[in-house]
């Protein structure tokens, strides 16, 4: 059975003040008041189509284009959010695209990530397949898959993001540094999300926990449907037999 998740007042907190903002603003967030149908078909792939174009777009435009970042040797993107962008703008109700997932995911990971990088003290610069590379690569993502199971985080393309520190010389240079771009990266895919998604659809399903569906309606127990005689029934019953047994009596065998 698994364990309750500790976030579900928090997430409960959140629907509730997102229910006291102005609709026009509440909209955007993802809140709705009633729930909402299933996108059809056509409405997923031109809304999916329009968000992983411009999603991906602002991050390589942020990152490849800004002297801060390409002072910095930061990489135009990272390759894993080529992935979430397949989530997040276009399977937007699974748990897995939800905002906890997106930002904790990347994050957890790529600190799994380069934890692991700099115990085994590669130096990818000159030695671009080190001799226990492929026993970094496997930890770093099977430690990546336990962490965010239990925080409850999981994000498939963040298992690329825990590998990448171990095999691409461009993001172990970033070393530490390469945390904050995760943390950048993925704001800049949820703000986007929150746009495109929220035209014709609803994007985030949850902040950050899923709420439990409400208890099914207790049916009615069987002695609630036995029938009650009152007593005025009963006393006439009484006496309609006492009539019966004086009325045999009299007329005799």
């Amino acid at each position: 059975m698994p364990l309750p998740d500790p976030l579900v007042p928090v997430e409960r907190l959140i629907q509730n003040g997102l229910a006291r903002l102005p609709v026009w603003l509440s909209h955007w967030l993802g809140y709705r008041g009633t729930p909402v149908s299933p996108s059809p078909t056509w409405m997923i792939c031109v809304w999916g189509f329009i968000g992983a174009f411009g999603g991906v777009s602002t991050i390589m435009a942020i990152f490849g284009h800004t002297d801060y970042f390409t002072a910095r040797l930061v990489p135009p993107i990272v390759a894993s959010f080529g992935a979430s962008a397949i989530l997040c703008y276009g399977a937007i109700d699974v748990p897995l695209a939800q905002p906890r997932s997106l930002i904790f995911g990347h994050f957890f990971s790529g600190l799994t990530g380069v934890i692991v990088a700099t115990i085994f003290r590669f130096d990818l610069d000159n030695d671009p397949f080190p001799r226990f590379q492929w026993l970094a690569a496997s930890l770093s993502t099977a430690i990546a898959l336990v962490v965010m199971h239990l925080t409850k985080t999981t994000h498939p393309p963040a298992g690329a993001t825990a590998l990448l520190p171990c095999v691409e010389p461009a993001i172990w240079a970033l070393r530490w540094y390469f945390l904050p771009v995760l943390l950048l990266s993925s704001v800049i895919v949820l703000a986007s999300a929150l746009l495109v998604n929220n035209i014709q659809r609803q994007y985030p399903k949850f902040w950050v926990a899923q709420l439990p569906p409400p208890p099914p309606p207790s049916k009615p127990k069987d002695d609630q449907h036995r029938h009650v005689e009152l007593p005025e029934a009963a006393e006439q019953k009484r006496v309609g037999s006492s009539r019966s047994t004086l009325r045999d009596l009299e007329s005799g065998p």
